[in-house]
């Protein structure tokens, strides 16, 4: 029975509209999932696949590493223009775009998913206190990931933390600096609850550390440089688990020892929904490709443009695709989809030490990204040089991972100049998506509407 509940649980969880519809008398409710340890991690286990499969991370075409490298300046969009794609690609969203609800709809699924764990792990009488703690730092760490994201592509949005349905469909949108505020508050508990180790042993479970890594990030991005470097250096001088790899063509391997936190594909013989998404073989591309722009902005040298990009020819034209997952089928799953990596810690390091003024200690930690690449140390020497140098490396180090080249730019405010020159049809209001009309309609007290739109 129990894992009959279980499959039901999941099933739910695919789900539209679940902060405006009331919760269904089901199988669901039943606190049993809760009661045992197995099928509480196979809830919580679930809400990986989800992730993996659906929603702002997937590696699929429809995740933010696809979607916002054609919104930006990193990709070109080949496919059909009646894909969605088009539109990001364009820059001409629009508040029906399915993508768009799709990002919204299966993000706060998944949060309330994660929140269901909390309240059933939270209400369990038999489940041991170790397995409690763990899955309860694990929901909450899963609740701030993807309000984190949510912000910074919508900009204020509710911070759901419940699964009553009356005050979900209810929920108003809060400012960008107390979504900042809840996701710390909430991770500042996952690291109570969080063990140090790695209790999968293959880093597809979050431990404090990936907590830690995820507070730096959210710290870079709300402007509190002290926290931030704090953080970033505790994973940093971890070193007898996480190890910054050398040997480009490993850091995206399931063994990496780089690697914090990563989603495992679906079958053990599995790979990426990236793999699928970005490689090709024949030209044209049937989908995307690396923009020439991006392609020319390397510097001589960078041995990324060796190892993490593939070229592919017709014999006339030649056309790039990103290589950083590089197998598809395999006897067995070689590579996982990363989330967070060292390479991204040293670069929010030095970003935040530069932003300090401790510009010798900032170039070292950008120097350990740039020689791994095969370049000399940055030659940067006033403040403004050095962020510049890190905002370039930040390009070439974490492209089609997770939209982290929009993310930069608004953040360096730099947005607006950069891409006004190279995509036609960038308008200022773009640095936000559209809310999706259908949930203003449900929920009047999402208005009003992001400007533009």
């Amino acid at each position: 029975m129990g894992i009959l509940i279980v499959i039901a649980l999941i099933s739910f969880y695919s789900c539209d509209d679940f902060v405006d519809v009331e919760l269904p008398n089901s199988q669901l409710t039943a606190q049993g999932v809760y009661e045992e340890k197995t099928t509480a991690n196979a809830a919580m286990t679930a809400i990986y696949s989800k992730i993996r499969d659906e929603g702002l991370l997937t590696g699929g075409s429809t995740g933010l590493s696809h979607l916002l490298g054609n919104y930006t300046d990193e990709l070109d969009f080949y496919g059909s223009s009646q894909n969605e794609t088009t539109a990001f690609y364009n820059n001409t969203l629009l508040v029906s775009n399915t993508d768009v609800r799709q990002l919204w709809n299966s993000s706060y699924n998944q949060i309330y998913a994660a929140n269901a764990v909390f309240e059933g792990v939270e209400n369990s009488i038999h489940l041991p206190v170790k397995d409690r703690n763990q899955l309860k730092g694990e929901a909450l760490f899963v609740r701030a990931l993807i309000h984190l994201y949510l912000a910074n592509i919508f900009g204020d949005v509710p911070y759901i933390t419940t699964t009553d349905y009356v005050k979900n469909k209810q929920a108003k949108r809060a400012p960008l600096n107390t979504i900042y505020e809840r996701i710390k508050t909430d991770l500042a508990d996952a690291l109570l609850l969080l063990p140090e180790d790695d209790i999968s042993y293959t880093r597809v479970r979050p431990n404090k550390y990936a907590c830690y890594a995820l507070l730096a990030r959210v710290n870079l991005y709300a402007g509190y440089w002290e926290e931030a470097v704090n953080e970033a250096s505790i994973v940093l001088n971890k070193t007898s688990t996480y190890v910054f790899e050398q040997d480009l063509d490993k850091v995206f391997l399931k063994e990496s020892t780089a690697t914090i936190w990563q989603l495992s594909p679906a079958f053990d013989s599995g790979n990426t929904l990236e793999s699928e998404t970005f490689n090709f073989t024949v030209g044209p591309p049937p989908l995307s490709a690396l923009s020439t722009h991006f392609i020319d902005a390397f510097n001589a040298g960078d041995q990324r443009k060796t190892h993490w990009i593939k070229t592919v020819s017709d014999g006339t034209t030649n056309w790039m695709h990103p290589y950083k997952y590089k197998y598809s089928n395999t006897g067995s799953s070689v590579e996982n989809s990363i989330v967070f990596r060292l390479g991204e810690l040293y670069l929010i390091k030095a970003e935040v030490l530069a932003h300090l003024g401790e510009l010798s200690s900032a170039k070292e930690a950008l120097n350990q990204i740039r020689n791994r690449a095969g370049l000399n140390n940055t030659t940067a020497q006033t403040q403004d040089e050095l962020l510049e140098a890190i905002l370039q490396e930040r390009r070439f180090e974490l492209f089609t991972e997770f939209g982290h080249r929009f993310f930069d730019l608004k953040r360096f405010d730099k947005i607006q100049s950069v891409l006004s020159e190279v995509k036609p049809g960038w308008d200022a209001n773009d640095i936000l998506f559209p809310i999706p009309e259908i949930e203003l309609n449900l929920n009047t007290n999402l208005t009003p509407q992001n400007p533009g739109y």
